[in-house]
This record gives structure tokens, sequence and C-alpha cells, in this order.
């Protein structure tokens, strides 16, 4: 079983989620991702939204038809409070570690989870998300392309992501944002990756 290094682990994050102190958090759904799953179909598609955070985007695919959709986080105080903002919808909401969960999905949605990760980790969820994905399955995203003092969260650029990705996934985009929120503006990229098959 893989887990977290201190101090990234379910307490961590469950202080931090308890003391509002999640300045990651933007409120509401991701505009680059949202922009993207409007030209998305949704009938079939499997959706996990690792370290789902509030899962802004759960509720706005629900309303787009979306239907299947799974939210996993480490933080056991965060998974207790989607519970009960979700309760009657169809989404899942699971507590645990994202690398010990086994399952298969259409797509995996990337909003600020990476850059959360420790980076030692970054290798290990490149892998583990390409097992996570059916034959075609695609990992979608926005991430930072800019560094940070210490972290979380902890940055990155284009060309850290395309040499972490790439065993793992055809690249299909990863360019600058054109529609990140004013704060943000300059400094992500978002990314369409596809599985690629090992075998």
């Amino acid at each position: 079983m893989t887990t977290i290094p201190d101090p990234l682990d379910d307490e961590y994050w469950s202080q931090r989620y308890n003391t509002r102190q999640t300045g990651w958090d933007i409120g509401k759904a991701s505009t680059p991702l949202i922009s993207y799953m409007q030209q998305v179909p949704p009938q079939q598609q499997r959706i996990l939204i690792p370290g789902c955070g509030n899962a802004w985007e759960a509720e706005i695919l629900l309303s787009m038809g979306f239907t299947n959709i799974t939210l996993i986080d480490l933080s056991s105080a965060l998974v207790r409070q989607l519970h009960q903002r979700l309760s009657g919808t169809p989404i899942h909401v699971l507590h645990g570690n994202y690398f010990d969960h086994v399952a298969s999905y259409d797509l995996i949605l990337e909003q600020t989870f990476l850059c959360a990760l420790t980076p030692a980790l970054r290798g290990l969820y490149a892998s583990h998300t390409q097992q996570l994905l059916l034959p075609g399955g695609k990992l979608v995203g926005v991430l930072f392309n800019r560094s940070f003092a210490g972290g979380p969260p902890f940055g990155g650029s284009s060309a850290e992501y395309q040499k972490l990705l790439s065993p793992f996934f055809r690249i299909k985009t990863l360019s600058p944002c054109y529609n990140s929120i004013a704060p943000r503006a300059g400094s992500e990229v978002f990314f369409i990756a596809e599985k690629k098959s090992l075998a």
C-alpha cells in the first residue's frame, strides 16, 4: 500500500479544510475544464476527479447530463462535507488514497491535485492514472506553469509535464490556458493526454 508522506496526510488536509486554509479553491468550477466538457457527449462517460476538493466541477457536470462521476479525496473532514452536500445525487464520493484506488474510467479530470502532491510522487501519479483509464481513456486538466516557494502547491513547467506524462500518454494538447481566472492568467496550462497501451 502506498501512502503519502507526512505532512501531506489526512490530518494535514483535514486541518486545512477545517480552518478554511484553501487558497487553491477558486469557489467555482474551473473554466478550462468546463469549456472542454461542453464538447464531450455525456453518455457512458465514467469520470473520476482525484483530490477532488470541494468538487465544484462535479455539480456542473451533473447539470450537463453526466451521471457516472466518482470523487476521491484524502481528507476525511472534506469527504464528510461532500457526503452532506451531494446527498441525493448520483455522484460517488470516496475517502481514500488515490494511489490505492482501483477502478476503470473513460476520463480523469485534473484540477489542483498534481500540484498538491509531494513531487516525489509525480511518477507514481502518471503510471497509476494510466492504469485507471480504459483503452482510449483521457487525462484532462489544468496545471500550474510556474514555480512556488515551498509547497504545497508545488509548481512545474510544460517541459516537466511533457517528460512526466509522455511514457504513459499521447499528449494531444499542452498549451497555455486562454480562459484562466484573472488571478491565474498566464500561469496555467491546459492539457489533454490519451492513454498509451503499454503492452
